[in-house]
């Protein structure tokens, strides 16, 4: 089997979907941006073979780097990234060397714009907040009618929460029309919850061979007041975002992939949507979450789920077994110019035990993702709001 991936060198963890590719037997054919002998010791040891590109946003080169690894090797078997960036040219790519594992350009637009996202909730009856696709001033004033004031807007396409802001009032209303971006925005009615992500791993027949739950604060708070991050990983499912998450993939058509769906748990009853607790869908993205939190899942489920994807890869089946521990894992981190209680060396005197990661991370990450996190695996609820008390108190 030959599986191309595209740019297997960032996030840094990728190299483990690669490595367990390699022990299953694949020829792992690695094509990116990043000089080889910068490339991770552990990626180079799972990759066939790798192919520099000058840019990965360059098609014309990336198509020949396809083009030189279906000569020498045979034909392409996959093609991914599992980036959000590069979804819509692994598409293109997939189209063009008729490669069947995935989605095909034909089909990128239901999974990349958000406003092509709602209508396949609305026709599948998957509640969702209200949308309206940003025209003029007169037609969000219409729609703020409709749906009252705050609202959140956005890139139609777009990944997380850059370039999204809450307009509150008119004021905010007229500047942000004064000021309209340049590419296409929607607006959105404001949601009172939590962010709760569906995370699975598909088969062929959009079943799950891995499911999971990550909580998550609104990333779009977190960018623009530049606040402190925190998330965690849960030991269980509900049965609700179980239900709604398989539903979701079925009505998208998606298989064979590692999916990252958000949805909303309501804090507080919305007319037409649900009552407090009730999920709501917000978006999908048919890759996986981003940063360490696939690793995160590990710890918390006591899994591998780059083995999971691999075996899914190969086999279409999960050979890896169902563990028999869950814990929580809980992501903190610190931002430049915060000031903290306690030092790094207390933070490890406390939670040095439970302590699964501690670094520094890539400079692009600090505004999302602080400059230092601390990942940590506990049992309890109440200590991981404590843990995440200390390290960012």
């Amino acid at each position: 089997m030959n599986f191309i991936f595209i740019s297997p060198h960032f996030p840094h963890t990728y190299w483990q979907f690669c490595d367990r590719l390699r022990r299953n037997g694949v020829n792992v054919l690695g094509i990116g941006d990043a000089p080889y002998d910068g490339l991770e010791a552990p990626l180079k040891a799972a990759l066939t073979e790798y192919y520099r590109v000058d840019s990965l946003e360059d098609y014309d080169q990336v198509y020949r780097a396809v083009a030189f690894f279906a000569f020498k090797y045979g034909r392409v078997d996959w093609i991914e990234s599992m980036n959000e960036y590069w979804l819509e040219q692994d598409a293109r790519l997939r189209q063009d060397f008729n490669v069947t594992t995935g989605i095909r350009s034909d089909r990128i637009g239901i999974i990349k714009n958000k406003s092509s996202m709602k209508q396949v909730y609305r026709q599948a009856g998957i509640p969702t907040a209200r949308q309206h696709v940003v025209s003029d001033a007169d037609a969000g004033r219409a729609f703020i009618g409709e749906v009252g004031y705050p609202v959140i807007v956005k890139p139609d396409v777009g990944v997380g929460a850059t370039n999204t802001w809450k307009l509150e009032n008119d004021g905010d209303l007229e500047a942000f029309y004064a000021n309209l971006p340049g590419v296409p925005y929607v607006m959105e009615e404001f949601i009172e919850g939590d962010i709760c992500s569906y995370d699975a791993i598909l088969n062929s027949k959009c079943e799950p061979l891995f499911e999971s739950m990550t909580v998550w604060p609104p990333v779009m708070d977190i960018v623009n007041r530049d606040m402190d991050l925190m998330y965690y990983t849960c030991p269980e499912v509900p049965d609700a975002l179980r239900e709604l998450g398989r539903r979701t993939v079925k009505a998208f058509g998606v298989d064979r992939r590692f999916v990252h769906l958000e949805f909303f748990r309501l804090t507080r009853a919305k007319p037409g949507l649900g009552d407090a607790g009730d999920f709501v869908a917000l978006e999908v993205n048919m890759r996986p979450a981003g940063g360490y939190t696939p690793d995160m899942m590990d710890f918390a489920h006591s899994t591998d789920v780059y083995q999971i994807y691999a075996d899914m890869v190969c086999w279409d089946a999960r050979r890896v077994p169902e563990p028999s521990e869950h814990f929580y894992c809980v992501y903190a981190s610190r931002k430049d110019g915060h000031r903290y209680a306690r030092t790094h060396e207390e933070i490890m005197a406390r939670y040095g035990a439970d302590m699964v990661m501690q670094e520094e991370m890539p400079p692009m990450n600090w505004p999302q993702m602080g400059r230092y996190m601390y990942t940590a695996r506990l049992k309890r609820m109440e200590v991981v709001q404590a843990f995440i008390d200390f390290v960012q108190g």
